[in-house]
């Protein structure tokens, strides 16, 4: 487990107008070692410390709720990629309503982590709407390691048209150049979709 941050230590004894090294603090930073220790504190485990009243101790805990707020907003959980599924459950809720085709690419760290995602293109699929620099340029930027492209279909049919299979050819060849491994190419359609790299079409 993670050990407890200095700066949620200042952070408590700020609240509390206690100084770092005051009994107080020192006992809830022993009693509740790890970050995830202290966000699961309870009320009455506050309380059980001496020093500590009902008012004090709801004071932690809402001094610690806003730290674990701040802490997921600067570090926001980063969703993994293990398979197409998880791809579709990813953009799915997104792409369900969608008139026109949206054209999505998610970039990914070396451990299959999307750290980001950007609409390359809105409409028909082709050649020209969807180029490799358009991809790759922000995957560049972001230091992507491989990036994974995604796009619905209206239809609601997700079966890949010939068009899919070429401009995901053309993606695999620039990224093989750039050193940016295209993952997969994923069509979206009604509550399904298919993978073309489980097709065999990339």
């Amino acid at each position: 487990m993670e050990k407890t941050q200095p700066e949620l230590k200042s952070l408590l004894a700020n609240s509390l107008r206690e100084k770092q090294g005051s009994y107080i603090i020192e006992e809830i930073f022993n009693r509740f070692p790890t970050t995830e220790d202290l966000f699961e504190v309870t009320e009455q485990e506050l309380i059980s410390i001496k020093g500590i009243g009902q008012m004090k101790a709801r004071q932690i805990i809402s001094a610690l709720k806003l730290a674990q707020k701040l802490s997921l907003s600067i570090n926001p959980p980063v969703y993994k990629i293990r398979k197409p599924e998880d791809v579709y459950k990813l953009v799915e809720p997104e792409f369900r309503y969608l008139k026109k085709e949206h054209f999505v690419c998610l970039f990914l760290n070396s451990k299959n982590g999307v750290i980001a995602r950007e609409t390359v293109s809105i409409g028909c699929l082709n050649a020209s709407i969807v180029h490799p620099r358009e991809v790759f340029r922000p995957a560049i930027k972001r230091s992507s390691a491989s990036i994974i492209c995604v796009h619905n279909h209206p239809s609601g049919i997700p079966d890949p048209s010939p068009e899919d299979v070429e401009i995901t050819k053309r993606l695999v060849e620039a990224g093989t150049i750039i050193g940016i491994d295209v993952l997969d190419h994923i069509v979206i359609g009604h509550y399904q979709y298919v993978s073309l790299k489980e097709r065999g079409l990339m």
